[in-house]
């Protein structure tokens, strides 16, 4: 089983935007334990993966080790970690990326 954390500043932020309903996108996000493969490839910053996952609007980011995920079943996951770094909505999709690969670049995964 995957390991999902979520960083303090996006939790703050989904409990900001959503209230109640942020229980229901926890729940979405935390699905990631049984299922690490799910979420759609945005980039790859050597060997650390960004992937989002859509709710309605809103797209939520998250990082995570690119050659377990390509190279292993399902099933054969269980020590994998997976962040959830950042969320955007439509409009400043782009530009939330662009700040994750930056951060990756000159930070590594420890930026967040």
């Amino acid at each position: 089983m995957a390991k999902v954390i979520i960083t303090n500043r996006l939790e703050k932020e989904i409990n900001k935007k959503f209230k109640s309903e942020s229980i229901k996108i926890f729940e979405f996000i935390y699905s990631l334990k049984q299922n690490p493969t799910k979420g759609k490839i945005i980039s790859q910053i050597g060997k650390i993966l960004i992937k989002e996952l859509k709710y309605k609007s809103f797209r939520f980011y998250f990082i995570t080790e690119g050659y377990k995920i390509k190279l292993f079943k399902k099933e054969e996951i269980e020590e994998i970690l997976i962040k959830f770094v950042r969320m955007s909505n439509k409009n400043s999709q782009q530009k939330v990326i662009n700040e994750i690969k930056s951060i990756l670049r000159t930070l590594g995964e420890e930026g967040f």
